[in-house]
């Protein structure tokens, strides 16, 4: 054996050994993801379809891309809340006033739940409707000071910001892959093709 081997040692063989050193200490804390970015990969993960946009402009370019990509530029579109129809005014939306005339279902929501990639939503966005009432495509606009980090936190914010009447028809939505797919953990759940369009505001 050569000198130097027995001084300093000899590297080992197989390479797993040298893997186990570079490995974080089962009793070192988890590297906590920002929350943004928590978000992103539980809804991605979930089937979504994630937008960012810097501002509106980009906001009505990237609905314009998800109308064309889907060829629905003579479907209808449903809105329940009226300020949002306004602002999309000028994406020269066809509508209509019934969820069962129309292609794809344009909302808001109330947060964005990063824990697990799902959305909170109430009454301010569906009404008193249920989910498998309204149209098979959701198109979501959103803020990124929507997103915290669990659903408690999404509820605090509900009552905090609704003191006098706190919304009816609270609910997430969380699967958001196509309705086709034989997926038995989401079975009896309201599956959505739901696209994101998430404006930057902070």
């Amino acid at each position: 054996m050569s000198l130097f081997r027995k001084i300093f040692g000899s590297k080992p063989d197989n390479k797993e050994e040298e893997l186990k050193s570079n490995e974080r200490g089962k009793y070192m804390p988890e590297i906590k993801l920002p929350i943004d970015e928590k978000f992103t990969i539980n809804f991605k993960a979930n089937g979504g379809k994630f937008l960012y946009c810097e501002n509106l402009d980009e906001i009505f370019e990237s609905l314009d891309n998800i109308i064309q990509e889907n060829n629905w530029e003579d479907k209808k579109a449903f809105f329940i809340d009226k300020n949002l129809k306004n602002k999309f005014k000028r994406g020269h939306l066809l509508t209509s006033e019934k969820a069962s005339e129309s292609t794809f279902f344009i909302t808001t929501c109330e947060n964005l739940i990063a824990n697990d990639g799902s959305l909170l939503i109430c009454s301010n966005q569906i009404a008193e409707k249920k989910l498998m009432e309204l149209p098979a495509n959701f198109i979501v606009f959103a803020t990124t000071s929507q997103i915290t980090e669990n659903i408690g936190e999404g509820l605090r914010g509900i009552k905090s910001k609704n003191r006098k009447k706190i919304p009816t028809n609270i609910t997430t939505i969380k699967h958001f892959k196509s309705l086709d797919e034989k997926d038995f953990l989401s079975y009896g759940s309201s599956s959505k093709n739901l696209y994101l369009l998430l404006l930057e505001d902070l």
